[in-house]
């Protein structure tokens, strides 16, 4: 877009004509959303947009923490169902049982934990029964 607008051509058929070109060169292709449906626009305004696209791009959640320790007690489960070896097994689930442990005597805000320990000893045995 170095060129400039030559005399008596109007504003929006030289700008068409520049987009027109770049598109034929192909220099649109590359673009992020290429190809994608445009949001939608009846959807309400929302003035986070941009900040919960950007948690959704990173991974990352922002949850309540009994929330966020239940999804981990979850989490724990399925790494044990993947552990190699039994001491894997056990620090998966002693970690998370001192996180248990902690937010049982000194609750935290939101909703209620409903997250008992983990017995290791029998989910051990468990992890040994599938293998």
């Amino acid at each position: 877009m170095t060129d400039r607008k030559p005399p008596g051509v109007n504003f929006e058929s030289w700008i068409d004509k520049q987009i027109r070109d770049a598109s034929d060169r192909g220099d649109f292709k590359d673009l992020p959303g290429f190809g994608k449906p445009l949001p939608d626009e009846k959807a309400p305004y929302d003035e986070l947009w941009w900040i919960k696209g950007k948690m959704h791009r990173e991974g990352v959640a922002v949850l309540p923490p009994a929330l966020a320790l239940r999804k981990e007690a979850e989490d724990a489960v399925e790494a044990v169902a993947e552990a190699r070896s039994e001491g894997q097994v056990r620090r998966i689930l002693t970690e998370v049982n001192v996180r248990i442990d902690a937010a049982t005597r000194f609750p935290p805000p939101g909703p209620p934990l409903r997250l008992k320990r983990f017995d290791v000893d029998a989910m051990v045995e468990e992890w040994r029964a599938t293998r």
